[in-house]
């Protein structure tokens, strides 16, 4: 049943009115004068407040101006009831937040007709608040980077890639930013001669995939799976509608980006000026931090992958790892790799 707070000084009119909106179905609190009615708004919380103007202790203007001031009350509709018919007095309601005005005398039909139709609105409105409140706090949850990967995994959309399974290639649409559940994905381009140049390596709980977030820009590289991978993919319509509303997780993104910018030009200045030896060790650590807990576990890699890592070729990769092995800085069975001296590799590198 709704409750009704009934505002009224006048005795006879304020019982006559309450007992016809008890046979509508309503509940009924009523209230004498102003002061009371605040009171009671307060504690009963009514669904709607009918309220005359003209009263003792605070008027009707100052009943809503004081409910509008109030987090608990401020939302609750709002009707003036009151002989006062002046279009000032009518327009100073209303830009006091009222949310209609019936004069006196007035029908059963009009009062009925004008609490349905605000309790209709209100519930209409509570619902629009609900809604935003509940997209506002899913949005300050996301404070962080960590934040927006839990994001990924809740709304995006799942993909499973077998070994050497391309994820998208250079030119197509970028529709999807991707978080690596598992797996490891290689992002490369083709030079003028053809020659394959990997340009990234991403990871378990790495994000890979931006172009841009405000044009439709078509990737700029391929992708591909050099193991079995999991991705969580997400649209980037609602990505950038999520870093629209979270600066601070767009700075971290940023910074992200920035990052992937200087592994890019160390790459770059590795393939222009470094020895075959150091761009070799260098693409050993580089997949062993990429593929392992521990630098010194074994990897298992493709001599390609790791010659288009390190930007040379494969016959030159190969004759160096087999210099690698004679001086017992690590171990090679098949396409099977394991580090036995990180350290003097590192010197290398």
């Amino acid at each position: 049943m709704r409750k009704i707070l009934l505002i009224e000084d006048d005795v006879v009119l304020r019982e006559n009115t309450s007992e016809l909106l008890e046979l509508s179905n309503y509940e009924v609190t009523s209230a004498s004068n102003g002061k009371i009615g605040v009171q009671l708004a307060q504690k009963i919380v009514p669904d709607i407040i009918v309220c005359d103007i003209m009263m003792p202790e605070l008027d009707g203007y100052g009943v809503l101006e004081a409910l509008t001031k109030n987090e608990v009350t401020k939302h609750i509709p709002f009707i003036f009831l009151s002989a006062k018919t002046e279009r000032s007095d009518v327009r100073k309601g209303m830009d006091l937040g009222a949310d209609d005005y019936i004069t006196k005398p007035f029908n059963e039909d009009e009062l009925i007709s004008a609490i349905e139709s605000r309790l209709a609105k209100a519930s209409i409105l509570k619902d629009r608040r609900e809604i935003n409140e509940a997209i506002e706090e899913e949005e300050e949850d996301i404070r962080s980077l960590n934040d927006l990967k839990n994001y990924f995994e809740d709304n995006g959309e799942t993909f499973i890639f077998l070994k050497d399974a391309s994820i998208y290639k250079e030119g197509n649409n970028s529709n999807y930013i991707y978080l690596i559940n598992s797996g490891l994905i290689k992002c490369h381009k083709l030079d003028q001669q053809g020659k394959q140049l990997t340009t990234a390596l991403y990871k378990e709980d790495d994000l890979f995939g931006y172009t841009s977030f405000s044009q439709n820009l078509a990737y700029q590289e391929s992708a591909t799976a050099i193991q079995k991978t999991e991705l969580v993919g997400l649209s980037k319509k609602t990505l950038t509608g999520v870093l629209n509303k979270n600066h601070k997780v767009t700075l971290e993104l940023i910074e992200l980006l920035t990052e992937d910018l200087a592994v890019v030009k160390d790459q770059l200045l590795q393939m222009a000026y470094s020895s075959v030896s150091k761009k070799t060790a260098k693409t050993i650590l580089m997949f062993a931090e990429k593929l392992n807990r521990k630098p010194e576990d074994q990897i298992k890699i493709s001599r390609n992958d790791l010659a288009s890592v390190a930007g040379i070729a494969t016959e030159t990769l190969i004759r160096t790892m087999s210099s690698f092995k004679k001086q017992g800085l690590i171990e090679i069975e098949g396409r099977t790799i394991r580090i036995l001296d990180l350290e003097k590799l590192k010197e290398i590198s």
